[in-house]
């Protein structure tokens, strides 16, 4: 590329940057207008104006407000006396459950500050030690673990309830000396494969990650994929450069940090003022700057106004969110530059203890993606972007005999995917009622969607949902969330060049003076003073000035004189407090903008005009042609195989394309496996994938070809008298003829007998399931057959 060409390519995207900076100011000011319009009707509505000249009804209000002021002082009072005690008691983790430990990783060879808890299932609930068990890692993000299992309603909750037995992997506060990721890792593995050892006579665990515990899963089921069942990871920012430019709603700002800090060089900086350690504070403050309406003002507020009965709640969350815990310099180095900067998870340069790299294409277990619309930490393209870079096709998924699953919430914010007690009882529910038919869906992707049937109501008095998966082309999901074709992320590339410079520049010259400099002492010190810290400690009983506040609070309840929720002067409080967070959240959007327009100002034209030509694999790749080899080699095969491979054609024959498959098929399904256990072979489930994979493919490709080659799989006379054998009990079974919807399939039925029966295809009907798009031309080649273990699925 030319000088000239540089230039101009920068000119369009300083061009691009100033359009959509000025459209999102636009809009900013637009929802301002709008709240301020709000509070201006309610306030006329409300009464308040009339009531304040009530000389009664006022002294009454502020007799009722300055007993609330006293409540809601006892509550943060009553916090910093908790977080005294918790720290005291070395912050455990917040799990609502009782629990045991089986594995601590503080006694391994490579000693970790991980352990491995077994869940104790509470009065009334049973589990069934033979049922599959769940493995539930937490997030390792500033705060400590707990949050999967922080109430009833958890993911902790839903699993037992399921019957399943529950372990929880925690950690402690305090980091081993030279622990590192990698060993984390290797402790992980460990706990996996002695839950598999408590468990021999269940299926394999599934696997739960949480945020970054959703990377950690996924690093463990890559480097372990043989002893890992389902993995399900939870607003996990897997491809953390993605998260859709935009100039509405959608905005994503935490993935500028690094490029506007320098890249990773400050967090080697806080480590080394941290004596070799750093504060988790640091980044559970940037979780809260993020919003600072709430951080500021609307969860006081909501305290203050409902003083009566919030301070359980307000002290059972705050007690996880003002625990801080620590990581050794290796620890964050390596999550900042592989993941936060790098964005190298997925690329498969990253490496284990042994040498071997992290391979996603290596996990066999089907994955859930669990992810948020209303997540702006991690927003749903860094939950799936990784899909697109790893596998790149539809045809590539299906040949390694991936099954992935979607699952997507369209306005619960980040905590809330791990804490809400609604997303609990409904999406986590549904996820673990469902993950064993996950896993007998074929290779593919796919979208799970929950419906809420109307009017019905279980045994409990709460609702009853319907699930049913559909499946995606990996292309149009792609094109579907990524609205700039990820250009947006051709900047990032340069901001992880420049990392590299300042974090070799940090090393060079400042590193040594700051370690020189920091000691135990400093540091304690340094972390006592964070703000978060003092908010905690100075209001508690570590201040002789506010011991009057828990009396006074003691008095206040014992006289009591609340005015009702609905009172004119109480509406009008909340009209107040509404317009002060509309005006926090006016400040963040023009900040949010102002940064984004200052990140791509920046790194858009260092890209533009100093970035080499060739695009990083993070770059968008032609799907077409990264399907090719796959197609070629499968319709290579096409006459190649033995009756598993008929048994999988003759599958994807029947399953049509676009069509939404309810839960209570994909179970109707295991029923009729089930039933005719007897002519599907024992496989093991992932060497079926990989076969199925192959012949989706196929009749995708030829459905045609693929029908009137069928014969050719099932040469031997036994195996084809067999199949016809098992297609006649299928088209005579009622249980298939009560169903409306496989009608079509009873058809294709009826053509794939005739065929087994002459040898010949018969001309094809009006409505194909598939249309043939191409045929085979190559050479077929031989492939042999997986090892047996379980049976096959229908």
């Amino acid at each position: 590329m030319t000088p000239g060409e540089r230039l101009a390519r920068s000119h369009v995207a300083s061009t691009k940057v100033n359009a959509v900076l000025q459209k999102r100011t636009q809009l900013a000011r637009e929802r301002l207008a709008a709240a301020v319009s709000d509070a201006g009707k309610k306030a006329s509505e409300s009464g308040a104006a009339a009531a304040a000249f009530d000389p009664l009804h006022w002294a009454s209000w502020a007799v009722d407000a300055a007993q609330r002021q006293v409540l809601f002082l006892d509550a943060l009072w009553q916090r910093g006396n908790n977080y005294l005690e918790h720290n005291a008691e070395g912050l455990s983790p917040v799990l609502h459950f009782a629990h045991e430990t089986v594995l601590d990783g503080r006694t391994f060879d490579r000693p970790v500050n991980y352990a491995l808890l077994r869940i104790v299932p509470p009065a009334g609930v049973t589990i069934d030690p033979q049922r599959r068990p769940y493995v539930i890692i937490d997030p390792r993000a500033g705060h400590g673990p707990g949050i999967g299992g922080f109430k009833d309603d958890s993911q902790v909750g839903v699993a037992l309830r399921g019957g399943h037995p529950v372990y929880f992997v925690v950690f402690f506060r305090d980091p081993e000396p030279g622990q590192t990721l990698l060993d984390v890792c290797e402790a992980e593995r460990r706990f996996v494969r002695e839950v598999r050892e408590l468990h021999p006579k269940s299926e394999k665990p599934a696997i739960v990650g949480n945020c970054q515990g959703g990377w950690a899963a996924m690093m463990l089921a890559a480097s372990n994929p043989d002893d890992m069942g389902p993995i399900v990871i939870n607003g996990a920012p897997m491809s953390y450069w993605s998260g859709a430019w935009s100039a509405g709603e959608g905005d994503n700002p935490m993935r500028y940090s690094g490029g506007l800090l320098g890249g990773t060089w400050l967090s080697s900086f806080s480590a080394d003022l941290g004596n070799g350690r750093f504060d988790g504070a640091h980044l559970v403050k940037n979780f809260e700057n993020l919003n600072p309406a709430n951080t500021y003002w609307d969860k006081y507020f909501h305290l203050y106004d409902q003083a009566d009965t919030e301070p359980p709640r307000f002290l059972e969350f705050e007690r996880w969110w003002g625990g801080y815990y620590l990581m050794n310099r290796d620890e964050i180095e390596w999550i900042t530059r592989n993941l936060f900067v790098g964005n190298q998870l997925w690329s498969g340069d990253v490496k284990g203890l042994d040498g071997s790299h992290f391979d996603l294409r290596n996990i066999k277990s089907p994955i859930v993606l669990f992810a948020s619309m209303g997540d702006n930490i991690t927003p749903p393209q860094q939950a799936f972007n990784w899909v697109v870079d790893v596998y790149g096709s539809t045809e590539e998924i299906k040949a390694r005999g991936q099954v992935i699953v979607g699952l997507q919430h369209e306005s619960i914010g980040h905590l809330g995917i791990f804490v809400s007690g609604k997303v609990a009882k409904k999406e986590h529910n549904q996820i673990v009622s469902v993950l064993k038919s996950i896993e007998r869906l074929p290779p593919g992707l796919y979208r799970m969607t929950i419906h809420e049937r109307e009017d019905e109501r279980d045994d409990h008095g709460g609702p009853v949902y319907d699930v049913e998966f559909d499946e995606h082309r990996l292309e149009d999901i792609a094109a579907a969330i990524n609205r700039f074709a990820r250009v947006d992320e051709k900047p990032f590339e340069a901001v992880a060049e420049v990392s590299d410079l300042n974090q070799r520049a940090y090393e060079l010259f400042a590193q040594p003076w700051v370690q020189a400099f920091s000691n135990e002492f400093t540091a304690t010190l340094a972390r006592e003073l964070h703000p978060l810290r003092m908010r905690n400690w100075a209001f508690s009983r570590l201040n002789p000035f506010l011991s009057w506040i828990a009396p006074a609070a003691e008095q206040v309840r014992a006289n009591r004189q609340a005015l009702a929720a609905d009172d004119p002067l109480r509406r009008g409080e909340r009209i107040a407090a509404d317009l002060v967070s509309a005006g926090l959240d006016h400040y963040r959007a023009m900040r949010d903008a102002s940064t984004e327009a200052g990140f791509f100002s920046i790194y858009a034209n260092l890209f533009s005009l100093y970035a080499k030509d060739e695009a990083r694999k993070a770059a968008p790749v032609d799907s077409e042609a990264r399907a090719q080899p796959y197609v070629e080699a499968a319709l290579a095969a096409i006459r190649q195989g033995g009756y598993l491979d008929a048994l999988a054609r003759i599958a994807a024959l029947l399953q049509r394309d676009g069509a939404k498959v309810p839960l209570s098929r994909l179970e109707l399904r295991s029923d009729i496996a089930k039933a005719y256990a007897a002519y599907f072979p024992e496989i093991d489930p992932h060497a079926w994938h990989l076969i199925r994979g192959q012949q989706d493919i196929i009749v995708h490709h030829a459905a045609a070809q693929a029908l009137e080659t069928l014969p050719d799989l099932l040469a031997h006379g036994d195996d084809r008298a067999r199949t016809v054998e098992l297609i006649d009990k299928l088209a005579s079974d009622p249980r298939l003829a009560d169903q409306n919807a496989l009608g079509v399939q009873l058809a294709v039925l009826a053509r794939i007998r005739a065929v087994l029966a002459d040898g010949r295809a018969l001309p094809a009907p009006a409505k194909a399931p598939r249309a043939a798009a191409r045929t085979a031309s190559k050479t077929p080649t031989r492939r042999t057959a997986p090892a047996p273990r379980r049976k096959a699925a229908a």
